[in-house]
């Protein structure tokens, strides 16, 4: 799945202000002399969903920001879900899964001075479902319905779209013509449309963004950089920004500049790529592997000028002016234009009976640049008897292709008892089609036609040389172009066509519905809670519909579109400023035993927790009743080269012949496997001795495939891995939760339980995308992103230390508490023993070494659903085994300044043994890295 505008940094212009003690000044205007500072609270529901598919077309790139100058040093985390509603498809069969999105967004921003701070973002997304390819006059039957077998009978199963060459009747001015499927009978004439829908496999989008800003007494300068990567789409974006304050901070001017460069290589569907005509861009098209890839790049300039001017003690208005001129690929590559070719001297007979047209897919033509202004302008008044900010907003843009939108919205920003906030919200938006949007063309030509020579004669080549051409006699015999009889047993002879003329069709056409005249209506809320020591707890939720029918003025023309969705969020964030607790600078080892003389320090860096391997689970625990800690674990694993049969090295055949069924021999075997995991890592101890854990999972994995040598051919109506595209799957995995016991503590030495579950919050059915007619099931046990089970998750941790050296020793494991997952399978049970030693390198700086045995089960049970079985990774006894690793770590524990607190670890793990089960790729490593906080 792709999509049309990619957005090339998250974030917005300005903010959301909430105004306490009754003030309304933003953060940058912040005045000295009798008033009192305004905090920002940024609502930012959908500010982490930043992919092109939310971004209508008519809004206007992301440039630079105003530097953000109060609030403190604070730390984001929020996951986003983008829901889509199933399409009307006015009967025809529909079993596509909507859009979804899960978005996981990670933001920062730390003080470097007094004066400078520095700030990041990240976001991943993983978006599935069926989009939208093309849109078809619903007379054009441009779906198949896809039967199976059943103990009634055949039944309906599915539908797949259909792209391929196929008759329609028309009338004699052009409309289409509905006819009965199965006695082709007229039924008269029929103008609707519906979007051809097409299943999408999960596609992942990792974007991060850096930022450094300063601040001078009147003004303000930031630059900011970063890049956005998939598997068909990458971008890199740099802006530049500023403010500059007057009128004792009452007036600020903001202004920015900002550039994207992109490179598209889109993957041509395999499905549809045969049916498409691509002539328009075939200098642009490479063909790899099987698969053809659409090449091209675009560049995208923007700049922004605003104006805030703060009216009285209690209202504040904003404006901005933005302009963005893009060129280049402005296309999106997975989009068609159905184009239905009729005959012109067929049309033209006379006669009043229908006429049949050729039904076509070209892929979109768009122009090769845009010219895009955009104003918009806000109005804050704080309501002194509610103590409540209200935020009236409007934005208008225009473009050289004929869109020109509208935007209204109004937020509601509600202070309540205990530390909570709401915030209700509604949004209206309006736009206007492109001037070359069009549901589908006629065109009164024919796409192919015979060629003629000089004298009247049909021309035929030789297929395998087109340069080659002949004619034929009276009799049917092949003559060269001298007139000399010619052998054609040698050759494959076809007739010579000629394609459509291009100038008759428009320069640019598109039937992308976001191009379409529109409007929509959408409200929701956020609902926030502050807690002690800065920590505030976000949720919210915003529904949408889009109508052709709410368009400003009427008109839209296109409700064979419409459709609902929902935004849902939650959001952890962190105000490190509060959160901060008083150092003394010293070293990274402390005793962990202090008694009420010990006065080494405020913050116990407490050796056990602080020099532990990054990739150790429930290796510390918090000393003081009512501590907290906020931690992020990241986890990249990589397996990829040979494939291993037990301890050794497996050949393509012997993988064949063994590595799957007797009845099913292997086709393909993994070439590579990646695993990326974030994990959110919150604890608390609400006594001494005990400590309560939750660790929600976010999962990214990545496998490709390739043709193993010896395979079994092709078998008709049987799934095969085709192109050089790889499966991939994210986002949400399961969530541990736990609580961690001490059970023993002298000086120097602890040991301390854990107790845990694991809860099946990642999904286990996941589906591999249906190739035309040909089912391909649930996607490999190894790409599920869950176990689908609850789990139980002891272990048994001992730590000790001594001057700078520092050692420790667990056991731990993971037992399955349900026979099956609703998928019908089990993993297997895990047990791992790992020890390791450390040492301080300086008062802040650790070195660590350890050794890991790990051993799995097998998967038990199997899949009760369809699944492909092409390879080793379709089959349960293929996983688990016993693994030794060797572990290489350093951690750093801020001792002073503005950043003390902060811990970081980073670990690699080395494989040194490997004994798997079955046949499954060598391992070839795995970094951990990870960040805590306590307070």
């Amino acid at each position: 799945m792709a999509v049309t505008y990619k957005k090339p940094s998250s974030g917005s212009h300005g903010g959301s202000y909430l105004i306490h003690n009754k003030n309304a000044f933003p953060s940058q205007l912040k005045k000295t002399g009798g008033h009192a500072k305004a905090t920002t609270c940024a609502s930012k529901t959908l500010q982490a969903l930043t992919s092109a598919a939310m971004v209508l077309p008519g809004l206007l790139l992301t440039t630079a920001h105003a530097t953000e100058v109060a609030g403190g040093d604070r730390i984001n985390f929020q996951f986003s879900r983008y829901q889509e509603g199933k399409r009307d498809l006015f009967g025809a069969p529909n079993n596509f899964e909507p859009i979804r999105a899960d978005v996981l967004h990670g933001s920062g921003i730390f003080s470097l001075t007094s004066r400078a701070k520095f700030s990041f973002s990240y976001t991943q997304d993983v978006w599935s479902g069926a989009t939208p390819i093309t849109t078809s006059p619903l007379a054009a039957n441009p779906y198949q319905s896809i039967l199976g077998n059943s103990s009634s009978g055949a039944t309906v199963v599915g539908a797949s779209p259909l792209i391929n060459p196929q008759g329609l009747l028309l009338d004699r001015d052009l409309n289409p013509i509905m006819q009965d499927p199965v006695s082709g009978q007229q039924l008269g004439t029929d103008t609707r449309s519906v979007l051809v829908l097409a299943s999408a496999s999960p596609e992942v989008r990792n974007q991060a963004n850096f930022r450094l800003g300063y601040e001078w007494d009147d003004a303000a300068i930031d630059a900011s950089a970063g890049f956005s990567l998939e598997n068909d789409y990458r971008s890199s974006f740099g802006n530049l920004g500023g403010r500059m304050d007057f009128n004792q901070k009452l007036t600020s001017v903001k202004f920015g500049a900002g550039y994207t460069s992109s490179n598209i290589s889109a993957i041509l569907d395999h499905d549809s790529a045969p049916y498409l005509t691509k002539t328009a861009f075939s200098r642009q098209i490479e063909t790899r592997s099987g698969s053809e890839i659409l090449h091209g790049e675009r560049q995208d300039w923007a700049a922004n000028l605003g104006l805030s001017q703060v009216l009285t003690q209690h209202a504040l208005i904003d404006a901005n002016l933005g302009y963005t001129h893009s060129s280049g690929f402005l296309e999106n590559p997975y989009k068609a234009m159905t184009v239905i070719f009729v005959d012109p001297d067929v049309l033209n007979d006379g006669l009043s009976t229908p006429v049949l047209g050729d039904v076509r897919a070209l892929l979109e033509q768009r122009p090769n640049q845009r010219n895009q202004w955009a104003f918009s302008t806000k109005y804050i008044q704080h309501i002194t008897p509610l103590d409540a900010a209200l935020h009236l907003n409007y934005k208008f843009t225009t473009d050289d292709w004929g869109i020109n939108t509208s935007t209204f919205s109004a937020n509601w920003i509600q202070p309540l008892p205990f530390g909570w906030t709401i915030t209700p919200r509604i949004r209206y938006y309006s736009q206007d089609r492109a001037n070359f949007y069009d549901p589908f063309l006629v065109s009164q030509q024919n796409f192919s036609s015979r060629a003629f020579d000089s004298l009247g004669r049909e021309i035929w080549v030789n297929a395998l040389n087109p340069e080659m051409e002949f004619v034929r006699d009276e009799n049917f015999n092949l003559l060269d172009g001298e007139g000399n009889p010619v052998d054609e047993s040698m050759l494959n002879v076809q007739p010579k066509t000629i394609a459509f003329d291009s100038e008759k069709l428009p320069d640019n056409f598109s039937s992308d519905h976001r191009l379409a005249g529109f409007g929509s209506l959408s409200g929701g809320f956020t609902l926030s809670k502050q807690f002690a020591k800065g920590i505030a707890l976000e949720a919210g939720f915003e529904y949408y519909t889009r109508a052709s029918s709410m368009k400003l003025g009427g008109g839209g023309g296109n409700s064979f579109a419409d459709f609902d969705y929902y935004v849902a969020n939650a959001a952890l964030k962190l105000n490190l400023e509060s959160l901060r607790l008083p150092t003394s600078g010293g070293r990274i080892h402390h005793h962990h035993h202090h008694n009420e003389n010990d006065k080494s320090g405020d913050l116990p860096a407490l050796h056990h927790m602080h020099n532990q391997p990054a990739g150790l689970m429930f290796g510390h625990m918090l000393d003081k009743a009512g501590e907290f800690m906020v931690g992020y674990r990241f986890m990249y694993s990589r397996s990829a080269g040979n494939l291993l049969h037990g301890t050794k090295v497996a050949h393509d055949q012997l993988i064949v012949d063994q590595g799957c069924s007797d009845t099913a021999l292997c086709r393909f075997a993994p070439t590579y496997m990646d695993m990326k995991m974030h994990m959110l890592d919150i604890m608390y101890a609400p006594t001494k001795w005990l400590n309560l854990m939750v660790m929600p999972q976010f999962m990214d994995m990545e496998m490709n495939l390739r043709e193993l040598d010896g395979r079994p051919p092709p078998v008709p109506d049987v799934h095969e891995h085709t192109g050089i595209a790889g499966h991939t799957t994210g986002i949400l995995g399961d969530t541990n939760i736990s609580a961690l016991i001490k059970l023993y503590e002298t000086p120097g030495h602890r040991i301390h339980a854990g107790i845990g579950v694991n809860a099946p919050t990642g999904k286990t059915d996941l589906q591999l995308r249906r190739i035309a007619k040909i089912d391909g099931g649930s996607i490999h046990f190894g790409m599920q992103l869950g176990s689908g089970t609850w789990d139980f998750v002891p272990s048994l941790t001992y730590t000790g230390e001594h001057n700078r050296w520092s050692w420790g020793a667990q056991v731990n494991g993971v037992k399955r508490m349900e026979n099956r997952n609703e998928s019908g399978y089990r993993l297997g049970d895990i047990f791992q023993a790992t020890t390791w030693g450390g040492f301080d390198l300086t008062n802040w700086l650790a070195a660590s070494i350890r050794g890991v045995y790990t051993i799995q089960d097998s998967i038990h049970g199997d899949f009760n659903s369809f699944n492909a079985r092409i390879g080793p990774m379709d089959f349960p006894v293929n996983y688990g085994g016993q693994f030794w690793n060797v572990g290489f770590g350093v951690n750093a524990m801020i001792p002073g300044g503005r950043f003390s607190g902060n811990h970081f670890g980073f670990e690699w793990l080395q494989p040194v043994s490997t004994d798997v089960n079955g046949f499954q790729l060598d391992r070839k490593g795995a970094l951990a890295a990870s960040w805590s906080y306590r307070f």
